[in-house]
């Protein structure tokens, strides 16, 4: 599923081309993804001006000015620029058509979503709910701390607790507690302050590396001009089961916690 990194990545690659531009028409080929497209869709989009594209969580948010379109990428969603008049291929169910471009939404496991809102789209159910922002000055390890405290789970799936903090998918987790030097397995609430602030600035280096990298392209995301992430190419320890620790040399271990895999090095990460 894309994650933080790549989301983001998508939303750096459309802002220069469509930011300003109005809207020509909008197309919809499929009446529902994760949840029923609106069908209205087509007419409250076509004459309006792109203000701006956001980004929260893992969802983006496309600016209208007295309008909001939200859309999540699902499990194998990209977002693609095309050349006007390109035949749509069997997975492209939404294209926003500009006069000299066209945005286009392929999602073969329609696992994405597409919604509408005239509301402060932070008020919107799908938004609400979601934690801090990795990337904000306002997420650090005393916030860190703070949050965790109590929670005897695990730390790597608190960390993918989207409520909690969002845009921390797997790769970036395991990653990050390596950066860190602190195991998946140990209780979040026994991490101390000084280890929650070595914590807090693993996984901000470990999303900005993914993004100056494209994300990460381990299944179907691509680029909006079709091109790959790479940050999973230099993973410290996430896929790299046996294979030898970047650090010490000893075996990396996988486990499965919370229905995924869990990659780490049990001489490293204490």
């Amino acid at each position: 599923m894309p994650e933080l990194p790549e989301v983001e990545v998508s939303r750096r690659g459309l802002v220069p081309y469509l930011n300003g531009k109005q809207v020509r028409a909008a197309v919809v080929r499929t009446p529902k993804l994760r949840h029923p497209i609106p069908t209205a869709l087509p007419s409250l989009l076509a004459g309006r001006t792109l203000r701006a594209i956001d980004r929260r969580g893992k969802y983006l948010v496309f600016d209208f000015s007295n309008g909001w379109l939200i859309l999540h990428l699902g499990m194998s969603g990209s977002l693609r620029l095309v050349v006007p008049g390109t035949p749509p291929q069997k997975h492209d169910h939404f294209d926003l058509e500009f006069a000299d471009t066209v945005m286009r939404f392929r999602d073969p496991r329609r696992f994405g979503t597409l919604v509408w809102t005239e509301a402060a789209p932070d008020s919107h159910p799908l938004l609400a709910v979601l934690g801090i922002e990795p990337l904000l000055p306002e997420f650090d390890g005393d916030w860190l701390h703070n949050a965790i405290r109590g929670r005897s789970a695990p730390i790597k799936p608190v960390l993918m607790d989207s409520h909690l903090l969002v845009g921390v998918g797997n790769i970036y987790a395991s990653e990050s507690l390596f950066g860190a030097g602190i195991s998946p397995l140990r209780a979040a609430g026994k991490i101390s302050l000084a280890r929650c602030r070595k914590l807090a600035i693993a996984i901000r280096k470990t999303l900005e590396a993914s993004i100056a990298a494209g994300g990460s392209s381990v299944r179907d995301y691509v680029h909006s001009d079709g091109g790959a992430g790479c940050f999973q190419l230099s993973c410290a320890v996430y896929d790299r089961e046996g294979l030898p620790c970047p650090v010490c040399c000893g075996p990396i271990r996988s486990v499965r916690q919370a229905g995924r895999s869990t990659y780490w090095c049990p001489r490293c990460q204490r």
